[in-house]
């Protein structure tokens, strides 16, 4: 091994060893300096503060330069690469254990805490000495952990000629971005976090740490959401169980950060528009960030059974401490400051705006608990009887299925109500062709599907739908008839002015796609098992697999067999599918099915192979209507996330020698929030 290397990774754990006491310096003397009335002492805990994301950036540097080199006397990096592993799964094994993961989780938190302060130093520095301080409060928990639970740089006394390599199910594209994308999620829920917090300490409870906070909270958001659907593909493209989601503990408790983070962004316009909810979004921005606490918990404590623990160990009473310190102070300050926060304004009707939110976060927080309970409930038998006794997803469709029914509906509601109060024109005037579509889709689906859950599921996906669609063209008509302007140029122009508000719809309308996947796919899919022998044809749904026989080779990755299947579709020959299983070096006893889908807009077709002889062959198959629309729905989402997230452009007038109709802002304001 050489020297440089040897001292590389010594330079990188002293500099973890380092980083905690400039975190306990910047802790005290942020908001020491405030109390005193010292600046010379804030400025000092900001500079601490680029210290410690100067130290955690050259660990993280040193456990990368360990990987690439290859270096098996780091028992991390011997555990998660090896020398037939590539570059790019080199790249997947940081984050593959839990040193790594907390490593990464460091890193970015630093990161983004700098960022956070830099970008907010003028602007937001009354709050500023706590912001510093809680955030570093979290760093050096994880600086913590990584100094004397799992350490990055642990040392083996003698040096391998090779490692043990990457957990099979990990080398996969999928996770070479969903976890960072979880974690990202979760790191940058510190940041709302930190500065709500630095409002209820400092007192100083204006809307000017919302404002502060609002694009890190659509990065929070949308990072996260990303890495949900990541999360989902990758199950989708490498369990071969013919599903993206299974309702299994560790997929929970990434949604449960989200859902928060979800009914806190919805809040915080209702804080801002109309000066409500002030503590509804206070509890919420606490929930999105001690749920992506506890999301890291289950996910790298191994108190749950998962497909998805592909790290365990001791840190878990850690986490678990943290966490119940995390709740118990934020919870005991945000009863202390309960007087600050009374609303000045109170709901003036059921039918409002306002009370859409409102529902909408009762929606969510009942999701919410209903995941935990079954996160939870398994652990809690066998405390109380004995017997862990696992909740499936029976449980979670049948409570959280018909909450997100209503929550879609809600989100269809919610633009055509009006702020304050509704009057029963504008009601009957806003609902009409929503409700067209919504009664055209039960009764047509009625006559073709013959059951009531997906007729309701589809009818009320068509009302939102119809509702966010029927938002953009009064607008863009509305612009027309102003300015003059061609269809394109003026939804273009519309959406342009009114940022938060047209980003927003698209991202509902992403949902939409989601929920026709999840609805298709959970109502309509066929499963059969299938046992075919050389030449012998099977049919499954409105296809003909005939099978062609199996050959064995050699791969990058490790011995491979592959079967081959002539399909059919609808009688006429369609393409050959070619599923398989690969058994990778130094886990030959783990084979990973290499399953064959061929995807389509109407329905997927999805294959593994389960078995084999010498003439016949075993595959379980898959009929997966409406999948592909779940990705589709996600790439909408990130388009309509950043365009929400993009600044505003600042107010002009539009030119034009017609007077403006009633209620037309062109200019944008006001109308962004909504």
């Amino acid at each position: 091994m050489p020297e440089m290397a040897f001292d590389f990774v010594n330079l990188g754990r002293a500099s973890l060893i380092v980083a905690p006491f400039f975190a306990i310096y910047a802790i005290v003397m942020g908001p020491l300096g405030d109390r005193s009335g010292r600046h010379d002492w804030i400025a000092s805990a900001r500079n601490a503060l680029y210290v410690v994301t100067a130290l955690v950036m050259v660990a993280t540097i040193a456990l990368f330069y360990a990987f690439i080199t290859k270096d098996y006397s780091v028992f991390y990096v011997y555990q998660n690469t090896r020398e037939s592993q590539s570059l790019l799964y080199t790249w997947t094994a940081f984050w593959g254990g839990n040193a790594g993961s907390l490593l990464f989780w460091a890193a970015g938190l630093v990161i983004v805490s700098s960022i956070a302060v830099t970008t907010n130093w003028r602007t937001q520095y009354p709050l500023m000495p706590y912001v510093i301080s809680v955030l570093m409060i979290i760093a050096l928990f994880f600086l913590c952990l990584l100094v004397f639970v799992a350490d990055p740089f642990e040392r083996l006394d003698f040096v391998p000629p090779d490692g043990r390599g990457l957990n099979p199910l990990l080398r996969d594209p999928g996770m070479a971005i969903h976890p960072p994308l979880l974690l990202g999620g979760y790191m940058s829920m510190s940041i709302p976090y930190a500065f709500a917090m630095a409002a209820l300490i400092s007192g100083r409870l204006d809307a000017g740490w919302i404002r502060a906070t609002r694009r890190w909270t659509l990065t929070a958001w949308g990072v996260l959401s990303m890495g949900l659907i990541f999360g989902s593909w990758w199950a989708y493209r490498v369990l071969g169980w013919g599903g993206y989601w299974g309702w299994d503990p560790v997929e929970n408790v990434a949604l449960v950060p989200w859902l928060a983070a979800s009914a806190y962004v919805h809040s915080v316009i209702v804080t801002e528009k109309r000066d409500m909810l002030k503590v509804w979004t206070m509890v919420l921005v606490i929930l999105s960030f001690s749920l992506s606490i506890f999301g890291t918990f289950i996910v790298r404590s191994g108190v749950v059974t998962s497909v998805h623990s592909f790290a365990q160990s001791s840190i878990g009473p850690w986490f678990f401490s943290f966490l119940g310190l995390i709740l118990i102070v934020s919870f005991a300050i945000l009863m202390a400051r309960l007087p600050q926060l009374e609303s000045r304004r109170k709901l003036d009707s059921l039918v409002s705006r306002e009370s859409g939110f409102l529902f909408n976060n009762l929606i969510f927080m009942g999701i919410i608990f209903a995941t935990i309970f079954g996160v939870l409930f398994p652990m809690i038998s066998e405390l109380v009887r004995g017997v862990q006794i696992t909740v499936g997803p029976p449980y979670y469709n049948r409570v959280n299925g018909p909450l997100m029914l209503l929550l879609m509906a809600l989100m269809g509601i919610g633009p055509l109500l009006p702020w304050r109060q509704a009057t029963k024109k504008q009601l009957l005037r806003r609902f009409r062709w929503p409700m067209i579509a919504l009664v055209t889709t039960a009764a047509v689906l009625s006559v073709t599907l013959r059951s009531f859950w997906p007729v309701l599921s589809f009818a009320i996906c068509n009302f939102t739908l119809t509702t966010l669609l029927q938002e953009y063209a009064q607008g863009i008509t509305a612009r027309r008839k102003v300015t003059g302007e061609a269809w394109p140029l003026a939804t273009v122009r519309l959406i342009g002015r009114s940022r938060r508000r047209y980003g927003g719809y698209l991202v509902h309308i992403s949902i939409i796609f989601v929920a026709f996947g999840v609805i298709g796919s959970q109502f309509f899919n066929i499963e059969q098992g299938v046992t075919l022998s050389s030449g012998e044809t099977a049919t499954v749904g409105r296809y003909d697999l005939t099978y062609a026989g199996l050959t064995e080779g050699q791969t990058s990755q490790g011995a491979e067999v592959k079967s081959t299947l002539n399909v059919a579709r609808n009688g006429r020959d369609w393409v050959d599918l070619h599923p398989g299983k690969i058994y990778m070096e130094g886990f030959e006893e783990q084979p990973v099915s290499n399953i064959a889908i061929r995807y389509g807009l109407v329905e997927d077709l999805y294959i593994v192979l389960t078995g084999w002889q010498e003439d016949s062959a075993t595959f379980y198959v898959f009929v997966n209507p409406l999948v592909s629309w779940i990705w589709i729905g996600g790439l909408v989402l990130v388009i309509g996330g950043l365009i929400s997230w993009w600044p505003e452009p600042k107010p002009q007038p539009v030119r034009s020698s017609r007077s403006l109709p009633s209620g037309l802002q062109p200019q944008g304001a006001g109308s962004g929030d909504d």
